[in-house]
């Protein structure tokens, strides 16, 4: 059977990794391995001079006093080393365009391509003003696993998924394979005295036309191979 490594960057309590579980039920056996605790725009931070405790959860489940790429690190080395694909998510907010060098959530891809996995990291874009309906986000996630993880492999490369959020009487919303926006992210900041906040509008960004960012923020499913070359 395809065994699956699943992580995240958002906890391994997170809504988003047992939604990711659920949409596994019918394309392997899933092994969590995620974070003990909420680690959102970690990056590709590993953890190499302190030690990395594990937890078994019972069945298959661990979690790690690490980072998302910690996770893969120690899941190909230690618990599943005979995995076939690393899927990482369903992060609860987007990571689109430049959000993917941030991102624990595609961290965790990028480190499973550098030791020759294929890898899938899903993303829920958020709005501010609606819940996520994770049923929802199911449905439309589990089809889509299956046909990526049904292609042909390219090594070296992984695939960086977002889905968008609509209001709940919308339909559903076509799968857009396009490319990763370049534009950076706004450098806003709330100066006060010697101490900075970040108060850039992530929904106002800039982007440009038929990139991942303007299909996913246009309501669409974004698939987006991304080379770690």
């Amino acid at each position: 059977m395809t065994r699956l490594l699943l992580t995240n960057d958002d906890g391994f309590g997170a809504e988003g990794l047992l939604a990711l579980l659920r949409a596994t039920e019918d394309l392997g056996e899933p092994i969590i391995v995620a974070p003990d605790q909420p680690l959102s725009g970690c990056s590709h931070r590993v953890t190499t001079h302190r030690s990395i405790q594990i937890k078994h959860h019972g069945r298959s489940n661990y979690s790690i006093s690490g980072t998302p790429a910690d996770c893969v690190r120690v899941g190909l080395h230690q618990l599943v080393p005979d995995a076939t694909f690393v899927l990482s998510g369903i992060n609860e907010g987007g990571n689109l365009g430049a959000d993917i060098h941030y991102s624990g959530t595609v961290a965790a891809v990028r480190e499973g391509a550098l030791h020759g996995h294929p890898g899938i990291a899903i993303s829920q874009y958020r709005r501010k003003d609606i819940s996520i309906d994770w049923s929802r986000t199911i449905r439309w996630v589990k089809p889509l696993l299956k046909r990526l993880m049904d292609k042909s492999w390219t090594s070296g490369t992984f695939w960086n998924v977002n889905l968008p959020h609509l209001n709940h009487n919308e339909p559903d919303p076509i799968v857009v394979r396009c490319p990763l926006d370049s534009s950076p992210l706004p450098l806003d900041f709330d100066k006060k005295g010697s101490t900075l906040h970040y108060q850039g509008d992530y929904h106002r960004r800039r982007y440009a036309e038929e990139t991942d960012v303007a299909v996913c923020f246009r309501g669409k499913i974004t698939v987006t191979q991304i080379s770690i070359a």
